[in-house]
């Protein structure tokens, strides 16, 4: 999956817009650093290590800020809910690798906006798909499975054992 999200960024950085390259890249890193907090949580240990990835993080956030706002300067309205919607799920990531104790107190409530969120980027796909607009349609679908994968790993991750 890793692979064709890489060639994706390749193929937006190749022959899309600013805005989807730099979005592309952003959103593939920002992946990368999920992977390697929610699997690799070893690999983490030292404050340095931890120091850098949320540095990357944070030029990666700023890296997509300025993406949605080419996406609304560039008239393309869906790429920017796109963007909006995905924000807001990491927002949730965060949250729940953040702050366990506290998506378990109100399981109900965080179930039900990630469902509510997962479900308008499915839409957004589902437009693309209708529009006719395959590549994208096809790329938002891989990236719902990307993240559905990494909730997964967060939840197991959060479980007693």
């Amino acid at each position: 999956m890793f692979a064709l999200l890489v060639l994706n960024t390749a193929i937006y950085l190749a022959s899309g817009t600013i805005s989807e390259g730099l979005d592309s890249i952003a959103w593939l890193t920002l992946l990368a650093l999920f992977e390697l907090e929610t699997g690799f949580a070893r690999a983490l240990r030292g404050a340095r290590a931890v120091a850098v990835v949320h540095a990357i993080r944070l030029v990666c956030a700023a890296a997509i800020s300025i993406a949605a706002v080419g996406y609304l300067y560039d008239g393309e309205g869906l790429d920017a809910v796109n963007s909006g919607l995905w924000i807001a799920v990491v927002v949730l990531l965060e949250f729940e690798v953040r702050r366990p104790a506290a998506v378990a107190a109100h399981s109900a409530r965080h179930t039900a906006t990630a469902a509510a969120l997962y479900a308008g980027l499915l839409v957004v796909a589902l437009v693309w798909l209708w529009r006719g607009e395959w590549f994208d349609a096809y790329d938002a679908a891989l990236w719902l499975v990307a993240f559905a994968t990494i909730e997964m790993n967060v939840l197991r991750a959060g479980a007693p054992a």
